[in-house]
């Protein structure tokens, strides 16, 4: 178990331009009230997120199991929510979703948005379903031709500005790209009680969990 927690560290840690995932979580990690409800949706983002970000209390987690369900995240988020707005005010929802996960149900920001729920989510954003391509990259696939043909299924489109979506229904909304600018704009998410938030943290697309042992764990089939 040392050995592993070491090994995040150090992915945590690493100086690059663009984060990966285990740099987000290290960062929201120092910053989750204990007390939080964490809601977690994803490929890489809910496996990975398990790993780093641990629960305090039972019954403050929820996430697809071992069904790999995606479009949960959002209603989950909802539901906890109205409970704890009711119940437990002081106590935050916290929903972190992969960028892929968030297109499945992705405007129950508007819901959020009409009933004041101050759900904060954080996207982690890779531009596609496990990887995706760098606007350069992606540039260089529309050259070959048509996108539907040309462009791998997987691949999003690049640096797509998810938190627009909260915005454009009175929620606040985050593009970030830096340790700092994540940092900050948590900080300011946890200080609002009225409206949901939304943080679009842009990662680097090839990122991808630690090297397994056993490399038949975590072989993608795409």
């Amino acid at each position: 178990m040392k050995s592993n927690e070491e090994t995040s560290k150090a992915l945590a840690l690493r100086k690059h331009p663009l984060m990966n995932y285990y740099t987000v979580f290290h960062h929201i990690r120092e910053l989750l009230p204990k007390d939080c409800i964490l809601v977690s949706e994803g490929a890489n983002t809910m496996d990975i997120g398990r790993t780093i970000l641990p629960n305090y209390h039972p019954r403050h987690r929820l996430d697809a199991g071992t069904f790999g369900t995606m479009g949960v995240g959002l209603g989950f988020a909802t539901a906890a929510a109205m409970v704890t707005k009711d119940r437990n005010p002081e106590s935050r929802v916290v929903c972190i979703e992969g960028d892929s996960a968030f297109g499945f149900s992705g405007m129950e920001v508007e819901t959020m948005c009409r009933y004041n729920l101050p759900v904060i989510i954080i996207i982690v954003n890779n531009n596609g379903i496990y990887s995706g391509l760098d606007a350069d990259s992606w540039k260089k696939v529309l050259e070959l031709g048509e996108p539907a043909i040309r462009a791998p299924p997987v691949c999003l489109l690049p640096n797509a500005h998810y938190e627009q979506i909260a915005s454009a229904f009175g929620g606040k909304g985050y593009f970030v790209q830096t340790p700092e600018e994540l940092q900050a704009a948590l900080k300011r998410s946890l200080a609002e009680n009225h409206a949901p938030s939304l943080i679009n943290v842009m990662i680097d697309p090839q990122s991808d969990r630690k090297e397994q042992d056993f490399h038949w764990l975590t072989r993608s089939n795409l």
